[in-house]
């Protein structure tokens, strides 16, 4: 079963403000003097501060995809510079445009797709090998058959399918149309940042190309925002790689600590255990180990009273509520304990589970395998006079969270109290 939402609209947030905003600004006949210097350097900048960003964090793909991109750039704006300055196209222009618009949107697509499964140093090597590869067979070709080449790839194969509004050649569509269906499936197989970026960046490469030697300023403005749109996803990954954890998509613990810098006057702050986990961990694997801290992010991220969930750390987590007192947070925590309480989870066989969520439902409560329930531990403090730093707070709602432990787990304790909620013996 699924606990996490995996799509999420804000995959998608930055790619869909650079991309259209790079489609306005290219359709733009005029730009100032000092947006057109900009649009001028910015691809070369990005492609080494992306470069630099993608090869820190090991994102061979994306750094690829860059220098794929900005090639493509490089021998299209050398052909815009001359028609613009004489009036005509360079003999070769027809052809340099047909590979370009052939050739980009595969080698995006291919690099898109090419996981990093090898040392650092091998997959350097084996993409930068592919991508000469690439260009030495295509350069060849060009130079002994330019005629014959041009007319291979500007040909029409299909005449059913050629429709008046198609500005490029078929297989040029082929290609994207071929790249497209193969980042779709990667962003369907694992929702992340750099797969939804890659994805709208494609299509504003599409919007791109026709307009190369019509719009003064399409191929410098999108070539430079579908760059950055690449780089702002490596950040934008790098950023979650820090601050959220992956198995609960909580946020984990640097968030926290960022988190307290901006708690201001009154807040509260509940330490919460899963009990028994060790146990149930080697009981049952670390598979459903990671099921159990899975389900109960789930329900802690669910928390009413404005409580914002962090993963603490191993199966402990943190509950924040900002601007609240203990007698307001009470019952949201106490709910929270009864919904893990009462919630069953059905063990299967790894063969035997659900492949999504409605299927997960149906055979939920079912015969077939172990039912299992799982509880928590709650320890809760409050900033008063005597603490007055959130790591005082967290201090105390840790010790509350022992005496709630000692005291036979399953329950709230309030550091400084002694309350008791409904207990259970998992």
């Amino acid at each position: 079963m699924r606990l996490t939402a995996h799509y999420r609209l804000s995959h998608f947030l930055t790619p869909l403000l650079l991309i259209p905003a790079g489609i306005a600004a290219g359709s733009l006949a005029e730009l100032s003097e000092f947006f057109i210097s900009l649009f001028n350097v910015l691809p070369t900048l990005l492609l080494l501060l992306g470069g630099a960003l993608c090869m820190v964090y090991g994102r061979q793909r994306q750094l690829f995809m860059l220098a794929a991109v900005y090639i493509a750039y490089f021998l299209l704006d050398t052909q815009v510079d001359f028609f613009r300055a004489h009036g005509r196209t360079r003999p070769e222009a027809a052809l340099v445009f047909h590979l370009c618009c052939v050739l980009l949107p595969l080698l995006y697509g291919v690099y898109g797709i090419w996981e990093e499964r090898m040392h650092l140093l091998q997959d350097l090597l084996a993409r930068s090998a592919a991508l000469l590869a690439v260009v030495g067979v295509t350069t060849a070709l060009a130079r002994r058959f330019p005629q014959g080449l041009a007319e291979l790839l500007s040909d029409t194969y299909w005449p059913s399918l050629h429709g008046q509004w198609m500005s490029l050649a078929q297989l040029s569509y082929l290609g994207f149309i071929l790249a497209s269906v193969a980042l779709l499936a990667a962003y369907l197989r694992q929702p992340r940042p750099l797969h939804a970026a890659q994805l709208v960046g494609l299509l504003g490469l599409l919007w791109m190309l026709p307009k190369v030697f019509i719009l003064p300023h399409a191929l410098t403005v999108m070539t430079s925002l579908a760059m950055l749109n690449l780089a702002g996803a490596v950040a934008h990954e790098a950023y979650q790689m820090a601050f959220r954890d992956e198995l609960t998509g909580l946020p984990g613990r640097r968030a926290l600590n960022e988190r307290f810098q901006r708690l201001g006057q009154q807040y509260v702050l509940a330490m919460i255990d899963v009990d028994h986990f060790k146990k149930f961990n080697d009981s049952h694997g670390h598979d459903v180990g990671d099921q159990v801290l899975r389900m109960v992010a789930s329900h802690l991220r669910r928390t009413g009273g404005g409580g914002k969930a962090y993963r603490y750390g191993g199966e402990e987590f943190t509950l924040v509520f900002a601007g609240k007192s203990i007698e307001q947070c009470l019952p949201h925590l106490e709910a929270v304990r009864q919904s893990i309480e009462s919630y069953s989870m059905h063990l299967r066989d790894r063969g035997n589970r659900p492949r999504d969520d409605r299927q997960g439902r149906s055979k939920r409560g079912g015969k077939d395998g172990q039912t299992v329930s799982v509880t928590i531990s709650i320890g809760v403090a409050e900033r008063d006079v005597e603490r007055r730093s959130p790591e005082e707070v967290i201090k105390g709602a840790d010790q509350a969270l022992y005496a709630a432990k000692s005291g036979g787990r399953n329950r709230v304790a309030v550091y400084g109290q002694a309350r008791r909620g409904a207990v259970r013996t998992a």
